[in-house]
């Protein structure tokens, strides 16, 4: 597979992912409750989402609120509220960084600087899978910890609905995509080193002439005498006579 293929095949895998956040962030179906009375007429379904709360009565009818306040949600769906608009900033910055830096495209000169962008690009998209992942396994088990409980009315219980769902789909087609988009790019240098100047080049060859060095004169000054010739003061003469005894 080339670069250009798995560029592209990373943004629609990450586009979809993108699309199914913004899905799990809007319906309200994060949590789901159902109430059955001893009558079916007064049977209720209530729907708990990021922006609105839905109550679905059992003639059909639904009624829908905003949610004005942040401090009537829970811990986990006001966290859920912030990391989910953040990953859908993060996801669409780095989904448009993608398209700048793409191969198909002449935005940028250098190969270098377009793979620079790619990955830049895919490491927001892989920010952004993390950031829905988050919240959405959270209020999962706070889901689930609630409906095990044995404190929590019948009534009351909560389910797990089906944004929570769409959230972990939209995770995996980010991280996939993510992943595709920061390995589709090849190195900027190259594995194996070319072959270069050598290490130790080899200089001029030596062309110094050698003379004799001139000396200065010591610094001390000559104490000894002389006489006009290099004969020894004291010359050494052989003995005019021989003593025999000295070879017996």
């Amino acid at each position: 597979m080339g670069r250009v293929s798995k560029e592209v095949s990373g943004q629609v895998i990450s586009f979809i992912g993108l699309l199914l956040a913004a899905v799990s962030c809007g319906v309200p179906m994060w949590r789901v409750t159902s109430y059955i009375g001893a009558n079916i007429v007064t049977g209720q379904i209530v729907w708990d989402g990021l922006w609105m709360n839905c109550v679905m009565q059992s003639t059909g009818q639904m009624q829908c609120k905003l949610n004005e306040s942040l401090m009537k949600l829970s811990q986990d769906l006001q966290a859920a509220r912030a990391l989910v608009v953040i990953c859908l900033v993060c996801g669409f910055v780095g989904f448009m960084i993608t398209f700048i830096g793409a191969k198909c495209t002449s935005c940028l000169k250098k190969d270098a600087s377009n793979a620079t962008v790619v990955i830049i690009g895919g490491c927001l998209i892989i920010l952004a899978a993390i950031l829905i992942l988050v919240p959405v396994c959270w209020s999962a088990a706070i889901s689930i910890s609630d409906f095990q409980s044995v404190l929590t009315i019948e009534t009351q219980k909560r389910e797990i609905g089906g944004s929570i769902y769409i959230g972990w789909a939209s995770a995996a087609f980010l991280l996939i995509g993510g992943i595709i988009l920061t390995t589709s790019c090849p190195p900027n240098k190259p594995v194996i080193p070319g072959y270069g100047a050598p290490m130790y080049p080899y200089g001029p060859p030596n062309t110094a002439v050698y003379a004799p060095v001139y000396a200065p004169p010591g610094s001390q000054p000559y104490t000894g005498t002389y006489s006009g010739t290099y004969a020894p003061a004291k010359p050494y003469a052989a003995p005019t006579t021989y003593s025999p005894r000295q070879y017996l």
